[in-house]
């Protein structure tokens, strides 16, 4: 699978290597393009998985502003909710093409 912001892949895994929560796709980070991510200082706290770590997206020459998120260290109920460890695994948001 890809993820694909602006024509730029930002993502790209094999469909097995990826955790579905709650709609979203959530990816390994090796499987994230070098340079893609870049920390955002943006707070989020989910009630069930725990602190997230948003991202913005850059893709080619843009920046894209809180277009990723990840749990580097969900709650274990979440682990155990979700059945299978999604730490440091990246969502990206609707704006991202997810393709097969």
């Amino acid at each position: 699978m890809k993820a694909v912001l602006n024509g730029v892949v930002i993502a790209e895994a094999d469909k097995d290597d990826l955790v579905r929560i709650e709609g979203n796709w959530y990816w390994p980070p090796v499987a994230v393009a070098k340079g893609a991510l870049v920390e955002s200082a943006t707070p989020y706290t989910c009630p069930w998985k725990g602190e997230a770590q948003y991202f913005s997206v850059r893709a080619g020459e843009h920046e894209h502003t809180d277009r990723a998120w990840s749990y580097p260290t969900p709650h274990s109920s979440a682990v155990t909710r979700v059945g299978a460890d999604f730490s440091g695994y990246v969502a990206f948001d609707r704006a991202v093409q997810i393709a097969d």
